[in-house]
């Protein structure tokens, strides 16, 4: 006769481990956010390379314009370049230096409307304009199309679509280091005793 003897305690305890380590846990799912949240602050700052690589110079940091964000309902998150729903950060005291001596003509003597005066000193975290004109490109630009009175072609700026190519490999690092992540803490939530 051959016997089988459970130990109830065992499966019990097996049971609330396995229990523990579900997505719909509340404490499983913070700490799924967190390796999500450390995940993407990796690649943040290579997506902020690229966009200084891409404008050359950028005086007013627009680059740090690139913002993440964490789902709270579903697992997941994005980096983009997409406005805030607020203001982000303090307003830049930045002036664009004058090559004119004090006694030279020429220059702009027109004096600067509400609106660009407001443009003008946004801080580096609300720039996100700047890097979408910068990464699709745009028409011509023309002065003076809000009343002012400059009028003139101010250009166009070529697409030069950094945000998705350094996007697209950063974020497939991301990925792979995020699976790794979720591994570990998943092993170590059912080693736990």
């Amino acid at each position: 006769m051959i016997g089988l003897e459970v130990n109830d305690a065992v499966i019990v305890e097996q049971r609330k481990v396995l229990e523990q380590a579900l997505s719909t846990n509340p404490k499983t799912q913070k700490a799924l956010q967190n390796l999500i949240r450390k995940a993407l602050m990796e690649v943040r700052p290579q997506l902020v390379a690229a966009a200084r690589g891409a404008m050359g110079s950028d005086p007013r940091g627009a680059a740090n314009g690139i913002r993440l964000s964490v789902y709270k309902k579903i697992l997941g998150g994005n980096v983009n370049i997409l406005n805030m729903r607020k203001k982000a950060g303090n307003p830049t005291t930045y002036e664009p230096s004058r090559k004119l001596q004090p006694h030279q003509r020429g220059g702009n003597r027109v004096p600067r409307g509400e609106r660009t005066n407001k443009v003008m000193h946004y801080g580096p975290h609300d720039r996100q304009f700047i890097l979408r004109f910068i990464n699709s490109g745009t028409s011509d630009r023309m002065a003076g199309t809000r009343g002012g009175r400059l009028s003139g072609n101010r250009g166009s700026i070529a697409a030069r679509n950094f945000f998705g190519s350094a996007g697209s490999s950063a974020l497939t690092k991301a990925a792979d280091n995020l699976s790794t992540l979720i591994d570990t803490e998943i092993e170590a939530m059912l080693n736990k005793k």
